[in-house]
């Protein structure tokens, strides 16, 4: 069984790009500078933003970050995305998600400029996505499909099973898996919370990727022998056993179903480093083009 090393394949490519950014150094051209705006403090968006900021010094990229207290109004924060749109220093930039329930995430993911969208959602940029366009990707997906790509995991031809159809991970991700790309040209079944006989089809599945937030669904049970599982989810359980009495685990029963895998992601350690790799790379690209 080939456990799926997220980090170790994050560091790999932060490595990469931390080259070149030196490059651009040594040419005097211009550092990629991304932004993040935090709404609230929400302990997981702050501990993500936080990693995506140190993620940024360590590549040598500029980074700043923009936090606003959860009552900040809609206009306020429209404004605000409106000044790093504006901002020719900045060269992409995200607004963490989830946002406090009086904002629209729609209207906010509208807001931003598709030229400056590294997070990948702006409905421009999905399309050039589904139309396999140079575009910015999704971060999540793409950082599974560099995974799958540097562990050379076959998806030609495979029947892939995607659990969750989310716009930020499940359908996107069902894109990029059926695109003609390597990885890719898989065969995608794309299943929610309303599939009929979803374990049966599991059971048919060589790829399973899983981000329907909910702790330890897929089981051993829903899985062939020799199948490759992408865990996407994390979630904070209870455990008195640990000194900050919870632990994190995925979508995936890890302990259950890896046994059965050719290859497998885990919780933590998998597809979150990845995330962030995908997010540099996005800000690298936002320079690159200009």
């Amino acid at each position: 069984m080939i456990l799926l090393d997220g980090k170790a394949t994050s560091a790999a490519i932060k490595e990469e790009i931390a080259q070149q950014v030196d490059q651009l150094k040594s040419k005097g051209a211009k550092v990629p500078h991304l932004a993040a705006i935090l709404v609230g403090s929400d302990g997981a968006s702050q501990t993500y933003v936080n990693a995506k900021v140190k993620a940024c010094e360590r590549v040598g990229f500029e980074s700043t970050l923009i936090e606003l207290p959860a009552d900040t109004t809609e206009d306020k924060l429209m404004e605000t995305i409106d000044q790093l749109n504006n901002d020719d220093a900045i060269d992409g930039f995200i607004v963490q998600l989830p946002l406090p329930k009086h904002i629209d995430e729609d209207k906010v993911t509208l807001r931003v400029a598709p030229h400056k969208d590294v997070d990948g959602f702006h409905p421009e940029n999905v399309g050039r996505m589904a139309l396999g366009l140079p575009t910015f990707l999704p971060a999540t997906p793409n950082g599974v499909m560099e995974m799958l790509g540097r562990y050379n995991i076959e998806t030609s031809g495979k029947h892939c099973v995607v659990i969750g159809r989310s716009n930020i991970v499940g359908t996107p991700m069902s894109i990029l898996m059926s695109r003609n790309s390597n990885p890719g040209n898989s065969t995608v079944t794309l299943t929610h919370s309303r599939t009929a006989n979803l374990k049966e089809v599991c059971l048919s599945a060589d790829i399973i990727i899983v981000a329907l937030g909910k702790p330890k669904f897929l089981t051993a049970d829903m899985v062939k022998k020799g199948a490759v599982v992408v865990d996407v989810g994390i979630h904070r359980i209870e455990d008195s056993s640990k000194k900050s009495g919870f632990r994190l685990v995925g979508d995936v029963d890890f302990e259950t179903v890896a046994p059965k895998c050719a290859a497998i992601s885990p919780v933590p350690g998998g597809v979150g480093p990845m995330t962030i790799a995908s997010l540099l790379q996005n800000a690298l690209k936002a320079v690159l083009k200009n």
